[in-house]
């Protein structure tokens, strides 16, 4: 593979994985969350358990890490290659979803950590002290993780742009 095609496929791979993490972080802050909060606090933090524990799976795993690596690899392969601008742009989308994943390991995981503990004892209590915190880092991270998605933009308009002519 050439290193134009190994280009490619890098910012291909981290249109497709920020795209995937912000949509997830998104459906989460205006429908999965929201639906939530309607009902009783026995049955959000059961449904919260449940999804922490099924998102704990491979598919997960590539796409979360993919969100870092493939924009840092098209930073460092775009400034090889001489393309500063482009490389500023992936590079600070691997920088605002670094935060996001520093942000998810150390709030966000020991929060899920606390919940799963917590079990159905007392949901009034366990969902209060996981919501409150849980839910605002969680905009934080779609608000990050857009934003980084939105770094990739010029670099593919400017990339369009040149392959077409």
């Amino acid at each position: 593979m050439t290193t134009r095609g190994l280009t490619a496929g890098a910012l291909g791979g981290s249109l497709l994985c920020l795209g995937l993490m912000a949509g997830l972080f998104f459906a989460f802050s205006v429908a999965v969350l929201p639906g939530l909060h309607a009902g009783d606090d026995r049955t959000f933090v059961a449904a919260m358990q449940q999804v922490n524990v099924a998102i704990q799976n491979g598919v997960f795993g590539l796409v979360f890490i993919g969100a870092l690596a493939f924009p840092a690899l098209a930073a460092v392969l775009l400034a090889r290659a001489g393309h500063r601008s482009a490389a500023g742009w992936t590079a600070a989308a691997a920088g605002l979803y670094l935060v996001v994943l520093l942000l998810t390991v150390t709030v966000s995981v020991p929060l899920n950590n606390r919940l799963a503990a917590a079990g159905l004892t007392d949901p009034a209590q366990a969902r209060q002290a996981f919501a409150g915190v849980w839910v605002p880092i969680n905009q934080l991270r779609t608000v990050l993780t857009t934003l980084a998605l939105g770094c990739l933009a010029p670099v593919l308009v400017r990339g369009a742009a040149l392959m077409s002519g």
